[in-house]
Protein backbone atom coordinates (compact mmCIF):
# COMPACT_ATOMS: atom_id res chain seq x y z
CA UNK A 1 0.00 0.00 0.00
CA UNK A 2 1.29 3.04 -1.02
CA UNK A 3 0.98 6.46 1.39
CA UNK A 4 -1.54 8.88 -0.44
CA UNK A 5 0.91 12.01 0.43
CA UNK A 6 4.28 10.72 0.86
CA UNK A 7 4.28 7.88 -1.94
CA UNK A 8 5.91 5.55 0.33
CA UNK A 9 4.96 1.96 1.00
CA UNK A 10 2.84 1.98 4.35
CA UNK A 11 1.81 -1.45 4.50
CA UNK A 12 3.24 -1.99 7.40
CA UNK A 13 1.65 1.25 9.29
CA UNK A 14 -2.13 0.35 8.00
CA UNK A 15 -3.14 -1.83 10.39
CA UNK A 16 -4.21 -5.60 8.67
CA UNK A 17 -7.90 -5.87 7.85
CA UNK A 18 -10.15 -9.22 7.99
CA UNK A 19 -11.55 -8.16 4.21
CA UNK A 20 -15.26 -9.93 3.83
CA UNK A 21 -17.83 -9.83 0.73
CA UNK A 22 -20.58 -11.71 -0.95
CA UNK A 23 -20.94 -13.22 -4.13
CA UNK A 24 -24.00 -11.56 -5.52
CA UNK A 25 -23.00 -10.69 -9.32
CA UNK A 26 -19.97 -9.02 -9.42
CA UNK A 27 -19.95 -5.85 -7.60
CA UNK A 28 -19.50 -6.38 -4.04
CA UNK A 29 -16.44 -8.75 -5.03
CA UNK A 30 -15.20 -6.31 -7.76
CA UNK A 31 -14.93 -3.06 -4.61
CA UNK A 32 -13.24 -5.69 -2.21
CA UNK A 33 -10.62 -6.99 -4.89
CA UNK A 34 -8.56 -3.66 -5.20
CA UNK A 35 -8.53 -4.19 -0.83
CA UNK A 36 -6.64 -6.73 -1.09
CA UNK A 37 -3.31 -5.49 -0.07
CA UNK A 38 -4.74 -4.46 3.10
CA UNK A 39 -6.19 -7.89 4.10
CA UNK A 40 -2.83 -9.84 3.47
CA UNK A 41 -4.14 -10.67 0.04
CA UNK A 42 -7.19 -12.95 1.69
CA UNK A 43 -11.07 -12.32 0.99
CA UNK A 44 -13.58 -13.99 2.87
CA UNK A 45 -16.88 -14.86 0.99
CA UNK A 46 -19.65 -15.54 2.78
CA UNK A 47 -21.59 -18.76 1.88
CA UNK A 48 -18.10 -20.48 1.23
CA UNK A 49 -17.56 -23.55 3.21
CA UNK A 50 -14.85 -22.25 5.45
CA UNK A 51 -17.11 -19.17 6.26
CA UNK A 52 -20.66 -20.90 6.54
CA UNK A 53 -22.41 -23.92 7.91
CA UNK A 54 -24.75 -25.62 5.80
CA UNK A 55 -27.39 -24.27 7.31
CA UNK A 56 -25.59 -20.82 6.41
CA UNK A 57 -24.71 -21.81 2.78
CA UNK A 58 -28.62 -22.50 1.88
CA UNK A 59 -29.70 -18.45 3.32
CA UNK A 60 -26.39 -17.09 1.39
CA UNK A 61 -27.48 -19.21 -1.72
CA UNK A 62 -31.36 -18.08 -1.53
CA UNK A 63 -29.62 -14.38 -1.35
CA UNK A 64 -27.70 -14.76 -4.61
CA UNK A 65 -30.72 -16.85 -6.33
CA UNK A 66 -33.06 -13.62 -5.70
CA UNK A 67 -30.10 -11.27 -6.77
CA UNK A 68 -29.87 -12.69 -9.93
CA UNK A 69 -33.76 -13.70 -10.59
CA UNK A 70 -33.89 -9.84 -10.91
CA UNK A 71 -31.06 -9.69 -13.36
CA UNK A 72 -32.81 -12.30 -15.48
CA UNK A 73 -36.47 -12.59 -14.89
CA UNK A 74 -37.85 -9.47 -17.37
CA UNK A 75 -36.72 -12.19 -19.87
CA UNK A 76 -39.39 -14.48 -19.15
CA UNK A 77 -42.32 -13.77 -21.71
CA UNK A 78 -45.20 -13.00 -20.88
CA UNK A 79 -45.10 -12.61 -16.68
CA UNK A 80 -41.17 -11.33 -16.56
CA UNK A 81 -41.94 -7.90 -15.83
CA UNK A 82 -45.03 -8.50 -13.66
CA UNK A 83 -42.54 -10.98 -11.63
CA UNK A 84 -39.53 -8.17 -12.41
CA UNK A 85 -42.20 -5.68 -10.67
CA UNK A 86 -42.22 -7.88 -7.48
CA UNK A 87 -38.61 -8.26 -6.93
CA UNK A 88 -37.76 -4.72 -7.58
CA UNK A 89 -40.33 -3.83 -4.91
CA UNK A 90 -38.30 -5.39 -2.15
CA UNK A 91 -35.08 -3.84 -2.92
CA UNK A 92 -36.88 -0.45 -3.44
CA UNK A 93 -35.46 3.11 -2.42
CA UNK A 94 -37.42 5.85 -0.69
CA UNK A 95 -37.28 8.81 -2.71
CA UNK A 96 -34.59 11.14 -2.16
CA UNK A 97 -36.44 14.01 -1.98
CA UNK A 98 -37.78 15.94 0.50
CA UNK A 99 -34.90 15.20 2.96
CA UNK A 100 -36.29 13.28 6.27
CA UNK A 101 -36.00 10.87 8.94
CA UNK A 102 -36.02 7.36 7.64
CA UNK A 103 -33.68 5.97 10.59
CA UNK A 104 -36.78 3.31 10.70
CA UNK A 105 -36.12 0.13 9.86
CA UNK A 106 -38.02 -1.57 7.42
CA UNK A 107 -38.83 -4.49 6.45
CA UNK A 108 -35.86 -5.83 4.92
CA UNK A 109 -33.75 -4.71 7.71
CA UNK A 110 -35.95 -6.85 10.37
CA UNK A 111 -35.94 -9.51 7.85
CA UNK A 112 -31.73 -9.67 7.47
CA UNK A 113 -31.69 -8.80 11.87
CA UNK A 114 -34.31 -12.08 12.00
CA UNK A 115 -31.71 -14.17 9.69
CA UNK A 116 -28.38 -13.23 12.16
CA UNK A 117 -30.28 -14.04 14.58
CA UNK A 118 -31.09 -17.77 13.58
CA UNK A 119 -27.29 -18.12 12.81
CA UNK A 120 -26.08 -16.37 9.30
CA UNK A 121 -22.46 -15.21 9.69
CA UNK A 122 -21.84 -17.01 13.07
CA UNK A 123 -19.09 -18.80 11.39
CA UNK A 124 -17.66 -16.07 9.65
CA UNK A 125 -17.50 -14.59 13.26
CA UNK A 126 -15.75 -17.33 14.41
CA UNK A 127 -13.36 -16.80 11.61
CA UNK A 128 -12.20 -13.43 11.74
CA UNK A 129 -12.19 -13.88 15.56
CA UNK A 130 -8.98 -15.82 15.15
CA UNK A 131 -7.06 -12.83 15.06
CA UNK A 132 -8.07 -8.82 16.30
CA UNK A 133 -8.03 -6.93 13.47
CA UNK A 134 -10.56 -4.15 11.99
CA UNK A 135 -13.05 -6.02 9.49
CA UNK A 136 -14.05 -4.24 6.11
CA UNK A 137 -16.87 -5.90 4.69
CA UNK A 138 -18.70 -4.72 0.72
CA UNK A 139 -21.60 -6.89 1.92
CA UNK A 140 -24.48 -4.95 4.03
CA UNK A 141 -25.84 -8.32 5.85
CA UNK A 142 -22.25 -8.89 6.62
CA UNK A 143 -21.46 -5.59 8.63
CA UNK A 144 -24.94 -6.56 10.95
CA UNK A 145 -24.01 -9.84 11.18
CA UNK A 146 -20.18 -9.52 12.34
CA UNK A 147 -21.39 -6.74 14.72
CA UNK A 148 -23.78 -9.30 16.62
CA UNK A 149 -21.48 -11.60 16.76
CA UNK A 150 -18.04 -9.49 17.57
CA UNK A 151 -16.92 -6.69 19.02
CA UNK A 152 -14.51 -6.19 16.31
CA UNK A 153 -14.35 -2.19 14.52
CA UNK A 154 -16.65 -3.08 11.28
CA UNK A 155 -16.27 -0.64 8.45
CA UNK A 156 -18.49 -0.97 5.25
CA UNK A 157 -18.29 0.13 2.10
CA UNK A 158 -20.99 1.34 -0.05
CA UNK A 159 -21.37 0.36 -3.47
CA UNK A 160 -24.03 2.66 -5.21
CA UNK A 161 -24.75 5.96 -5.21
CA UNK A 162 -28.10 5.24 -3.22
CA UNK A 163 -29.40 2.15 -1.76
CA UNK A 164 -32.06 0.35 0.21
CA UNK A 165 -32.31 1.17 4.35
CA UNK A 166 -31.61 -2.72 4.43
CA UNK A 167 -27.42 -1.68 4.42
CA UNK A 168 -27.92 0.63 7.85
CA UNK A 169 -28.47 -1.94 11.37
CA UNK A 170 -31.67 -1.72 12.92
CA UNK A 171 -30.70 0.85 15.96
CA UNK A 172 -28.29 3.31 13.63
CA UNK A 173 -27.48 5.16 16.07
CA UNK A 174 -26.11 2.72 18.92
CA UNK A 175 -24.40 0.64 15.81
CA UNK A 176 -20.63 0.53 15.85
CA UNK A 177 -20.61 0.07 12.05
CA UNK A 178 -18.55 3.20 9.79
CA UNK A 179 -19.00 3.37 6.20
CA UNK A 180 -17.32 4.25 3.27
CA UNK A 181 -19.35 6.08 0.98
CA UNK A 182 -18.88 6.39 -2.77
CA UNK A 183 -19.87 9.99 -3.42
CA UNK A 184 -22.18 12.75 -1.57
CA UNK A 185 -25.11 11.42 -2.50
CA UNK A 186 -24.74 7.66 -0.62
CA UNK A 187 -23.39 10.00 2.04
CA UNK A 188 -26.77 12.16 2.34
CA UNK A 189 -28.95 8.96 2.06
CA UNK A 190 -27.05 7.50 5.26
CA UNK A 191 -27.52 10.87 7.21
CA UNK A 192 -31.40 9.73 6.48
CA UNK A 193 -31.21 6.52 7.49
CA UNK A 194 -29.85 8.02 10.66
CA UNK A 195 -26.19 7.04 10.47
CA UNK A 196 -23.99 9.55 12.58
CA UNK A 197 -21.53 11.70 10.22
CA UNK A 198 -18.47 10.88 12.78
CA UNK A 199 -19.61 7.49 11.05
CA UNK A 200 -19.85 8.71 7.27
CA UNK A 201 -16.77 8.57 5.10
CA UNK A 202 -16.84 9.88 1.62
CA UNK A 203 -13.52 8.00 0.65
CA UNK A 204 -15.08 7.46 -3.13
CA UNK A 205 -15.73 3.65 -4.61
CA UNK A 206 -12.39 1.48 -4.40
CA UNK A 207 -11.07 1.92 -7.64
CA UNK A 208 -8.17 -1.08 -8.72
CA UNK A 209 -4.93 0.37 -8.14
CA UNK A 210 -3.09 -1.14 -11.77
CA UNK A 211 -5.35 1.32 -13.16
CA UNK A 212 -4.23 4.40 -10.47
CA UNK A 213 -0.89 3.99 -9.85
CA UNK A 214 0.55 5.49 -7.07
CA UNK A 215 -0.13 8.65 -5.15
CA UNK A 216 0.33 10.85 -7.66
CA UNK A 217 -1.80 8.86 -10.12
CA UNK A 218 0.86 8.17 -12.30
CA UNK A 219 -0.88 5.07 -14.39
CA UNK A 220 -4.17 7.22 -14.55
CA UNK A 221 -2.28 10.54 -15.76
CA UNK A 222 -0.75 8.30 -18.16
CA UNK A 223 -3.96 6.42 -19.96
CA UNK A 224 -6.42 9.77 -19.47
CA UNK A 225 -4.35 11.35 -21.48
CA UNK A 226 -4.02 8.76 -24.39
CA UNK A 227 -7.62 8.50 -23.66
CA UNK A 228 -8.50 12.06 -24.13
CA UNK A 229 -5.90 12.61 -27.26
CA UNK A 230 -7.68 9.30 -28.82
CA UNK A 231 -11.16 10.69 -28.13
CA UNK A 232 -10.77 14.28 -29.07
CA UNK A 233 -10.90 13.66 -32.97
CA UNK A 234 -11.29 17.25 -33.78
CA UNK A 235 -8.84 18.90 -31.65
CA UNK A 236 -11.58 20.96 -29.89
CA UNK A 237 -11.10 19.34 -26.41
CA UNK A 238 -7.21 20.59 -26.90
CA UNK A 239 -7.98 23.69 -27.79
CA UNK A 240 -10.23 24.71 -25.01
CA UNK A 241 -9.33 22.66 -22.04
CA UNK A 242 -5.87 21.64 -23.04
CA UNK A 243 -4.13 24.07 -20.07
CA UNK A 244 -6.58 22.62 -17.84
CA UNK A 245 -5.36 18.80 -18.76
CA UNK A 246 -1.81 20.11 -18.70
CA UNK A 247 -2.23 20.85 -15.27
CA UNK A 248 -4.02 17.96 -14.03
CA UNK A 249 -1.92 15.12 -15.87
CA UNK A 250 1.33 16.31 -16.56
CA UNK A 251 3.74 15.90 -19.25
CA UNK A 252 1.60 13.43 -19.86
CA UNK A 253 -0.55 15.07 -21.88
CA UNK A 254 2.03 16.34 -24.12
CA UNK A 255 2.43 12.27 -25.42
CA UNK A 256 1.09 11.35 -28.74
CA UNK A 257 -1.78 8.87 -28.34
CA UNK A 258 -1.16 5.42 -28.93
CA UNK A 259 -3.90 2.50 -30.06
CA UNK A 260 -6.71 2.95 -31.99
CA UNK A 261 -10.39 3.85 -30.55
CA UNK A 262 -11.45 1.17 -28.43
CA UNK A 263 -15.34 -0.03 -27.23
CA UNK A 264 -16.12 -2.34 -24.17
CA UNK A 265 -19.14 -3.66 -23.61
CA UNK A 266 -19.58 -5.38 -20.23
CA UNK A 267 -22.39 -7.66 -19.27
CA UNK A 268 -23.86 -8.05 -15.51
CA UNK A 269 -22.53 -10.20 -13.36
CA UNK A 270 -25.86 -12.49 -13.89
CA UNK A 271 -25.31 -11.94 -17.44
CA UNK A 272 -27.99 -9.95 -18.00
CA UNK A 273 -27.93 -7.63 -21.29
CA UNK A 274 -26.24 -9.96 -23.99
CA UNK A 275 -28.79 -9.27 -26.61
CA UNK A 276 -27.59 -5.60 -26.24
CA UNK A 277 -24.02 -7.23 -26.87
CA UNK A 278 -25.13 -8.91 -30.38
CA UNK A 279 -26.52 -6.30 -31.29
CA UNK A 280 -23.17 -3.62 -31.00
CA UNK A 281 -21.68 -6.75 -32.80
CA UNK A 282 -23.93 -6.16 -35.78
CA UNK A 283 -24.32 -2.39 -35.46
CA UNK A 284 -20.26 -2.00 -35.52
CA UNK A 285 -19.83 -4.14 -37.97
CA UNK A 286 -18.44 -1.85 -41.01
CA UNK A 287 -16.33 0.00 -38.54
CA UNK A 288 -14.70 -2.75 -37.09
CA UNK A 289 -14.36 -3.95 -40.91
CA UNK A 290 -13.17 -0.99 -41.73
CA UNK A 291 -10.55 -0.90 -38.47
CA UNK A 292 -12.03 2.28 -37.22
CA UNK A 293 -12.59 0.69 -33.66
CA UNK A 294 -11.84 -2.26 -31.44
CA UNK A 295 -14.94 -4.12 -29.48
CA UNK A 296 -14.28 -5.97 -26.42
CA UNK A 297 -17.14 -8.12 -25.35
CA UNK A 298 -16.62 -8.99 -21.40
CA UNK A 299 -18.48 -12.30 -20.59
CA UNK A 300 -17.06 -12.36 -17.42
CA UNK A 301 -17.59 -15.67 -15.33
CA UNK A 302 -20.05 -16.67 -18.07
CA UNK A 303 -18.98 -19.47 -20.50
CA UNK A 304 -22.58 -19.25 -21.73
CA UNK A 305 -22.35 -15.77 -22.74
CA UNK A 306 -18.80 -15.99 -23.87
CA UNK A 307 -20.26 -18.71 -26.40
CA UNK A 308 -23.21 -16.52 -27.24
CA UNK A 309 -20.64 -14.06 -28.22
CA UNK A 310 -18.64 -16.13 -30.46
CA UNK A 311 -22.17 -17.15 -32.06
CA UNK A 312 -23.16 -14.35 -33.33
CA UNK A 313 -19.92 -13.36 -34.58
CA UNK A 314 -19.66 -16.65 -36.96
CA UNK A 315 -23.19 -15.96 -38.03
CA UNK A 316 -21.63 -12.55 -39.27
CA UNK A 317 -19.05 -13.78 -40.82
CA UNK A 318 -17.17 -11.88 -38.22
CA UNK A 319 -14.93 -14.37 -36.00
CA UNK A 320 -11.62 -13.89 -38.29
CA UNK A 321 -12.13 -10.93 -37.00
CA UNK A 322 -11.51 -11.84 -33.32
CA UNK A 323 -8.30 -12.27 -31.38
CA UNK A 324 -6.87 -15.31 -31.08
CA UNK A 325 -7.39 -15.73 -35.31
CA UNK A 326 -4.17 -15.12 -37.33
CA UNK A 327 -3.85 -11.26 -37.48
CA UNK A 328 -6.79 -10.50 -36.24
CA UNK A 329 -7.78 -7.87 -32.79
CA UNK A 330 -10.54 -5.95 -34.06
CA UNK A 331 -12.65 -8.12 -31.56
CA UNK A 332 -11.70 -9.58 -27.93
CA UNK A 333 -14.30 -11.53 -26.12
CA UNK A 334 -13.01 -11.20 -22.38
CA UNK A 335 -13.33 -14.41 -20.08
CA UNK A 336 -12.19 -15.68 -16.58
CA UNK A 337 -13.20 -19.04 -15.20
CA UNK A 338 -12.46 -17.06 -11.79
CA UNK A 339 -12.78 -13.84 -9.87
CA UNK A 340 -8.55 -13.25 -9.27
CA UNK A 341 -8.23 -14.01 -13.44
CA UNK A 342 -11.20 -11.86 -14.40
CA UNK A 343 -10.43 -8.82 -12.29
CA UNK A 344 -6.82 -8.93 -13.56
CA UNK A 345 -7.85 -8.91 -17.01
CA UNK A 346 -10.65 -6.29 -16.61
CA UNK A 347 -8.49 -4.01 -15.16
CA UNK A 348 -5.78 -4.69 -17.92
CA UNK A 349 -8.85 -3.76 -20.61
CA UNK A 350 -9.84 -1.08 -18.43
CA UNK A 351 -6.45 0.81 -19.00
CA UNK A 352 -6.90 0.80 -22.81
CA UNK A 353 -10.33 1.25 -23.26
CA UNK A 354 -12.07 4.97 -24.32
CA UNK A 355 -15.48 4.21 -24.33
CA UNK A 356 -17.55 1.52 -21.32
CA UNK A 357 -20.77 0.38 -22.53
CA UNK A 358 -22.84 -1.49 -19.37
CA UNK A 359 -25.92 -0.52 -17.55
CA UNK A 360 -24.99 1.63 -14.13
CA UNK A 361 -23.68 -0.83 -11.31
CA UNK A 362 -20.98 -0.48 -9.60
CA UNK A 363 -19.22 0.13 -12.67
CA UNK A 364 -20.68 3.35 -13.04
CA UNK A 365 -17.90 4.49 -10.60
CA UNK A 366 -14.91 3.38 -13.34
CA UNK A 367 -15.81 6.83 -14.59
CA UNK A 368 -13.26 8.29 -11.99
CA UNK A 369 -10.51 6.19 -14.46
CA UNK A 370 -11.70 9.11 -17.15
CA UNK A 371 -14.35 6.54 -19.10
CA UNK A 372 -16.92 7.40 -20.20
CA UNK A 373 -20.00 5.55 -19.52
CA UNK A 374 -22.58 4.52 -22.40
CA UNK A 375 -25.45 3.33 -19.85
CA UNK A 376 -27.31 0.54 -20.17
CA UNK A 377 -31.01 -0.09 -19.33
CA UNK A 378 -31.07 0.07 -15.77
CA UNK A 379 -31.58 -3.24 -13.58
CA UNK A 380 -33.12 -2.92 -10.09
CA UNK A 381 -33.94 0.95 -8.33
CA UNK A 382 -30.09 1.45 -7.55
CA UNK A 383 -28.84 1.43 -10.85
CA UNK A 384 -31.33 4.33 -11.54
CA UNK A 385 -30.02 6.42 -9.07
CA UNK A 386 -26.45 5.15 -10.37
CA UNK A 387 -27.26 6.77 -13.85
CA UNK A 388 -28.87 9.63 -12.01
CA UNK A 389 -25.33 10.26 -10.56
CA UNK A 390 -23.46 9.79 -13.63
CA UNK A 391 -25.40 12.05 -15.61
CA UNK A 392 -25.58 15.08 -12.55
CA UNK A 393 -21.33 15.18 -13.04
CA UNK A 394 -21.90 14.83 -16.94
CA UNK A 395 -19.69 11.32 -16.98
CA UNK A 396 -22.41 9.07 -18.92
CA UNK A 397 -25.08 9.02 -21.41
CA UNK A 398 -27.72 6.87 -21.81
CA UNK A 399 -27.68 4.37 -25.04
CA UNK A 400 -29.39 4.89 -27.86
CA UNK A 401 -30.79 2.30 -30.36
CA UNK A 402 -27.51 -0.33 -30.41
CA UNK A 403 -28.54 -1.61 -33.79
CA UNK A 404 -27.70 2.39 -34.98
CA UNK A 405 -24.66 2.36 -32.15
CA UNK A 406 -22.18 2.85 -35.85
CA UNK A 407 -24.29 5.90 -36.42
CA UNK A 408 -24.95 7.42 -33.22
CA UNK A 409 -21.31 6.85 -31.57
CA UNK A 410 -19.37 8.02 -34.62
CA UNK A 411 -21.82 11.21 -34.18
CA UNK A 412 -20.95 11.77 -30.25
CA UNK A 413 -17.42 11.27 -30.96
CA UNK A 414 -17.33 14.55 -33.76
CA UNK A 415 -19.11 16.57 -31.53
CA UNK A 416 -16.45 16.29 -28.61
CA UNK A 417 -19.47 14.65 -25.91
CA UNK A 418 -17.40 11.56 -24.87
CA UNK A 419 -13.96 13.37 -24.61
CA UNK A 420 -16.23 15.83 -22.25
CA UNK A 421 -17.91 12.83 -20.01
CA UNK A 422 -14.52 11.18 -19.84
CA UNK A 423 -12.71 14.44 -18.48
CA UNK A 424 -16.35 15.49 -15.82
CA UNK A 425 -15.47 11.54 -14.33
CA UNK A 426 -12.00 12.23 -13.53
CA UNK A 427 -12.59 15.50 -11.90
CA UNK A 428 -15.90 14.70 -10.13
CA UNK A 429 -16.00 11.05 -9.83
CA UNK A 430 -13.59 10.27 -6.96
CA UNK A 431 -10.75 8.04 -7.57
CA UNK A 432 -8.64 7.51 -4.29
CA UNK A 433 -10.69 5.54 -2.85
CA UNK A 434 -8.34 2.44 -1.65
CA UNK A 435 -6.37 5.13 -0.50
CA UNK A 436 -8.78 7.32 1.35
CA UNK A 437 -10.16 3.78 2.94
CA UNK A 438 -6.64 3.07 3.91
CA UNK A 439 -6.21 6.29 5.57
CA UNK A 440 -9.45 5.65 7.79
CA UNK A 441 -8.29 2.56 9.29
CA UNK A 442 -4.92 3.89 9.86
CA UNK A 443 -5.66 6.92 11.54
CA UNK A 444 -9.63 7.19 12.37
CA UNK A 445 -10.13 10.18 9.73
CA UNK A 446 -10.16 11.43 6.83
CA UNK A 447 -8.68 14.59 5.18
CA UNK A 448 -11.47 16.28 2.49
CA UNK A 449 -9.79 17.26 -0.90
CA UNK A 450 -11.44 19.29 -3.64
CA UNK A 451 -8.78 18.90 -6.39
CA UNK A 452 -9.38 15.73 -8.02
CA UNK A 453 -6.06 14.64 -7.60
CA UNK A 454 -6.43 14.47 -3.89
CA UNK A 455 -9.85 13.13 -3.61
Amino acid sequence: MVHPETGEFVKEKTPKVWLTSAEMGLGHLRAAYPLLDLAGGELLIAGEKETASTTERRQWRLFRQTYESLSRVRRIPGIGLFLYGLLEKAQNISPYYPFRDLSQPSFQVKFVKYLVKKGMGRQMARRVQQERRPVVTTFYALAVALEEYTDLPIYCVICDADFNRVWVAEDPQSSRIKYFAPCSHAWRRLRQYGVPDERIFVTGFPLPLENIGDSTMNILRRDLAQRLHRLDVTGRFAVVHGAQARNYLGEEWEVLPKGQLSLTFAVGGAGAQVEIGAAIIRGLKSHLEEGRIRLNLVAGLRPEVRDYFWRVLREERMDKLATGQPGADAVEILYADNFPDYFVKFNRLMARTDLLWTKPSELSFYCGLGIPIIIAPPIGPHEVYNQQWLMEIGAGFPQQNPKHCGDWIFELLEEGRFTLMAWNGFLYGRTLGVYKIAEVIRTGKMVREINPLRR
